[in-house]
């Protein structure tokens, strides 16, 4: 029988708490376990939690404090082995900034992955407050060593209604067979925020593994914008990561096509930042090359 390690990662992030597990608990498949990662563990957070749970009682739950800001990749990773050794047929990674207002959400993309043997479903992302497309399937841009989303910020409409097969989205909201963990590995911990969902979907494909946009389903994506945009931190992390992942997956022509978009579109880039994430742009690039392989 099919049981899902539902794990999320906590940073700050109280406020979204509520609605995460009245979404959770509201599922008509219940065969699952959620694991809860906290990155920022604080006294406020496991008040909310105690309230959640006195809410929503999930029966199966377990909390893991990993003791520091580990970063996505390793917290998602924690999670990841905990529901592995739990004997969970399928993970399901999911943040906690999403709401979803159908309850057959859990049980359609199991369906989907039984039904068609797909090892890694998806379902249709809406902006929470606007209402337009955040991500509607997606697919791998050898060229600039970049995952699209298809539909991005775009109105709703007929074409994205239509289920197919997929060679990219984020790992915010991604149903996952255990049998891709047993032969890729988990997430690359390098990566700490950013990039670190398209390196594993990129070695996911390209091991064979099949992956599934499924438009009957859909859910509300409150998109944090706090590491985002012109953040030191976002500027440092994807320029960092956007090296590290063309130097580890990429070869020959879309090697060196992907390397040179990256320059071009920096410079654009450097003409709008300040001198403070001109420091962080170059730092970032400088330590992608540096990273092992």
């Amino acid at each position: 029988m099919n049981k899902i390690g539902l794990v999320t990662v906590l940073y700050k992030c109280d406020e979204v708490l509520p609605d995460f597990f009245k979404s959770v608990y509201a599922q008509d498949f219940t065969k699952y376990v959620l694991y809860v990662v906290d990155n920022s563990a604080n006294e406020a957070t496991n008040t909310m939690l105690a309230s959640c749970l006195e809410k929503y009682p999930i029966a199966a739950y377990q909390y893991i404090n990993s003791g520091a800001n580990i970063g996505v990749a390793a917290g998602n990773n924690i999670g990841i082995k905990a529901a592995l050794g739990d004997g969970c047929t399928h993970v399901l990674l999911l943040n906690n900034d999403i709401e979803f207002e159908q309850q057959h959400v859990f049980s359609t993309l199991i369906s989907v992955c039984e039904r068609s043997n797909h090892a890694l479903a998806v379902p249709l992302i809406y902006y929470y407050n606007t209402h337009k497309i955040w991500m509607a399937g997606g697919y791998m841009d050898k060229w600039r060593a970049l995952g699209v989303h298809s539909g991005y910020n775009k109105d709703d409409a007929p074409t994205y209604k239509k289920g197919k097969r997929i060679t990219y989205a984020p790992t915010c909201f991604m149903l996952i067979s255990k049998k891709v963990f047993e032969q890729i590995g988990v997430m690359d911990e390098k990566y700490f925020a950013y990039y670190d969902d398209t390196d594993f979907v990129y070695r996911a494909t390209q091991a064979g593994f099949t992956m599934y946009y499924e438009p009957s389903v859909s859910l509300l994506h409150k998109v944090s914008s706090s590491t985002g945009g012109d953040s030191g931190f976002y500027v440092y992390y994807a320029s960092r990561n956007k090296i590290y992942f063309i130097r580890k997956n990429l070869k020959h022509i879309y090697k060196v096509a992907s390397i040179l978009y990256f320059f071009l579109s920096r410079i654009i880039f450097w003409l709008k930042y300040d001198s403070a994430n001109r420091k962080k742009l170059i730092q970032g690039t400088k330590d992608g090359f540096r990273l092992s392989l």
